[in-house]
């Protein structure tokens, strides 16, 4: 049976397992050498070129998963992200940016492009209009992310990609918030395809990495420049992650389910301002989020109410994680303002909409009603100190 036909359960489970051969044992192998044979050898294998066995296979799974001819596992999700753009740019090229996303990125993006003579243009919104608008006769990739960190905007994948291509492009996107499960871009024509593995992929909170899925031809181009920068990761986690991801499609499910009835919940709170999440379908986006995606994912954000003050609500929390990242199968919340983007400027985040109110919620697994629970008695117990302090 093609491997393009299994289910998602089957995939993440069996594809890119290493069958042990000698003791038949249930789950892969681990190899933790770092030294080959290099005579008389297929495969010149070395940690720092992506393909030790544990690499080479986890890889396969990667790409299955995404709908990819190859995929690559890095030390973290920035090591992937810098790494692709930098083996597709070079001194004079230049990038169009979605002004919404991951602060890490922009931060990349800022600091480090002047230095290699990389010029970027952030877009105005996220509409394909805006990509276009900001494309200049040098432009070489148009970069996007979707469902966007931390407000959840939602870019119309094929709109980019087909822009891209009309322009000879190369167009990459970051999947991390989606996960594969809930989104495969490359189906909507994108090229590069990048995770921060240490959430969705790993999913325990105990692993990081990154990933990259694409055609063979831009994966020569990526390796050719992994492999000088050295972002590869040891095989104790490649391991570990492949481990985890035998579960990946049961938690994500179970973590959309829990996210979408949280955010009714949420939007119907007296003490909520406004709510993030593309599977409301008071989201701006929520049709264009329907055609793209499977399940409307796991994350969220929210905003109180401006009496009530979002670091004391987190504070409070009994249950829910006050965590700096996501997509565990336990509930955090952060303030992207202190976190995520705390590297950009006040006036960059107050462009974008990232408030010092806004808490962005990584739903679990856990039982609804206590989560709910949670977060009624924290608002409660904020509202009790704010007004005896008025006393």
């Amino acid at each position: 049976m093609s491997k393009s036909k299994y289910g998602l359960n089957t995939i993440c489970t069996h594809v890119g397992e290493i069958k042990d051969e000698q003791f038949k044992g249930a789950v892969s192998p681990i190899y933790m050498s770092t030294s080959y044979e290099f005579d008389d050898v297929a495969v010149k294998r070395y940690p720092r070129y992506f393909n030790t066995p544990n690499q080479e296979y986890l890889s396969k799974k990667i790409a299955a998963l995404e709908h990819a001819d190859a995929g690559m596992i890095f030390g973290s999700g920035m090591a992937a992200i810098s790494t692709v753009f930098l083996a597709f740019l070079k001194q004079g090229d230049h990038i169009v940016v979605q002004n919404t996303l991951y602060g890490g990125t922009s931060n990349f993006i800022r600091e480090e492009f002047p230095k290699y003579g990389i010029e970027f243009t952030f877009t105005d919104g996220y509409e394909v209009a805006d990509f276009e608008a900001a494309i200049r006769p040098n432009t070489k990739v148009i970069h996007i992310e979707t469902p966007s960190n931390p407000l959840l905007t939602i870019t119309d994948i094929k709109g980019v990609a087909d822009l891209a291509k009309s322009k000879n492009l190369i167009s990459t996107i970051d999947n991390t918030f989606a996960s594969p499960i809930n989104q495969t871009p490359i189906d909507f024509g994108i090229d590069v395809v990048m995770h921060s593995a240490t959430k969705y992929l790993g999913g325990h909170s105990d692993i990081l990495a990154g990933a990259v899925a694409c055609n063979n031809a831009h994966m020569d181009t990526i390796f050719n420049v992994a492999k000088n920068l050295g972002g590869s990761l040891s095989d104790m986690t490649v391991w570990m992650l492949e481990r985890s991801m035998k579960t990946l499609n049961l938690r994500v499910k179970a973590q959309n389910k829990n996210a979408k009835k949280l955010a009714k919940f949420l939007s119907n709170h007296e003490d909520v301002k406004q709510v993030f999440y593309p599977g409301l379908k008071s989201h701006p986006q929520y049709d264009l989020a329907k055609a793209q995606m499977k399940g409307f994912g796991g994350m969220l954000s929210f905003e109180l109410v401006d009496a009530l003050d979002a670091m004391a609500f987190q504070k409070e929390l009994k249950l829910i994680k006050s965590s700096m990242s996501l997509a565990g199968v336990e509930s955090t919340m952060l303030s992207p303002h202190k976190t995520s983007h705390a590297l950009l400027t006040q006036e960059e985040r107050d462009t974008i909409g990232v408030s010092d109110n806004l808490i962005r919620f990584s739903v679990g697994i856990e039982s609804k009603k206590d989560l709910i629970a949670d977060i009624e008695q924290a608002i409660s117990k904020v509202k009790t100190s704010q007004l005896q302090n008025q006393n």
